[in-house]
């Protein structure tokens, strides 16, 4: 089934006008939202906690942070762009007190509505913004005119306007100039889960991990083998990001095309490809969810050690050291996958 794409013509800043838009949580998808609606007319409130840098920044940017409380009062749309386990309580806690009918619930990614942790009342909107890109990215986007593309998804349409609020949101920071994807919240969060899962986190680091220690196991100098395991890994990436597999296959040698084709099934083979469908059934039950919210109730031990550990590993160490040595890179912003997490 064809999925349905908005532009600039499908979106109305009426929609968003005379309203406050309160965004909890000033962090890398806060900041980037909030200066593109500032910028588009709209009034925005900020809510963040006293003390930290993502405060002074606010400060820095002209707002005046309140709190939470505060911003679900004065607010006709509150975003929650808290990390994913903190959302169910500083919604119980500051938000849900003060929501009333005619408000809206705004979330730039599915976890907690989808799975359950927080259950808003009927009577007001639930929708999604959910930009594919992070927030530095949606701010430089805009401020040169163009735009990150989004998703916009509805949970509840109470006044019949959700969608058109979701869309002169995306519109308000820029999504509409690149395209706006309708999605599901139920779509939304479990691709994105699967995907850090099983791709771009799980999948990604563990193959570099395992073809290092493969090669440094065979007796290789691990300096060589971090070159060749995870320092190339950006041109592939980047490769592919501009040009598609196909496109990447044209810009490497025929000798390691051909490498691809024989050789890369034998590493992602069908027993690979059946644990990812076992990890996916994991995230579509909501195991892996309960499972994440338990391990952060128990203070993240396990969090806390499997950190510990990528930390210590001997490709973080070699790493480190061959590093220096790449005057031309820079720390990137900590930009995460999804927005707000």
């Amino acid at each position: 089934m064809a999925v349905k794409i908005y532009y600039d013509n499908d979106a109305d800043l009426n929609y968003l006008k005379g309203k406050k838009v309160a965004i909890v949580g000033y962090g890398i998808q806060g900041r980037g939202q909030g200066l593109n609606l500032r910028d588009s007319g709209i009034e925005v409130l900020i809510a963040q906690r006293k003390g930290g840098k993502n405060y002074d920044l606010a400060v820095e940017d002209g707002f005046e942070p309140i709190t939470a409380e505060e911003a679900a009062k004065q607010g006709d749309v509150i975003q929650v762009l808290a990390q994913d386990h903190l959302q169910a309580e500083i919604y119980e806690k500051s938000i849900k007190p003060f929501l009333k009918p005619g408000k809206a619930l705004l979330f730039s990614h599915g976890f907690n509505i989808h799975f359950g942790y927080i259950k808003p009342p009927k009577d007001i909107d639930i929708y999604m913004v959910a930009p594919k890109g992070p927030g530095a990215l949606v701010r430089s986007q805009f401020v040169e005119g163009g735009g990150v593309p989004c998703l916009v998804a509805i949970h509840q349409n109470a006044t019949g306007n959700a969608l058109q609020m979701g869309l002169a949101h995306a519109k308000a920071i820029g999504g509409t100039r690149a395209g706006v994807i309708q999605t599901t919240f139920k779509e939304e969060t479990e691709t994105d889960l699967f995907g850090e899962q099983v791709v771009l986190c799980g999948g990604l680091s563990e193959l570099i991990r395992s073809g290092f220690e493969t090669l440094v196991e065979a007796g290789y100098a691990p300096e060589m083998a971090y070159f060749e395991c995870l320092h190339e890994v950006k041109l592939i990436v980047d490769a592919i990001f501009v040009t598609g597999i196909s496109g990447m296959h044209r810009r490497v040698s025929d000798t390691a095309e051909y490498g691809d084709y024989t050789r890369g099934k034998r590493v992602i083979s069908k027993a690979q490809r059946e644990e990812m469908k076992k990890i996916l059934k994991e995230i579509q039950s909501g195991s892996f969810a309960r499972e994440w919210m338990e391990e952060n109730k128990k203070g993240r031990p396990n969090f806390n050690k499997f950190r510990a550990e990528c930390d210590n590993h001997l490709v973080e160490k070699v790493g480190a050291e061959l590093r220096k040595m790449m005057h031309w890179i820079q720390e990137p912003n900590q930009a995460r996958s999804s927005a707000g997490r």
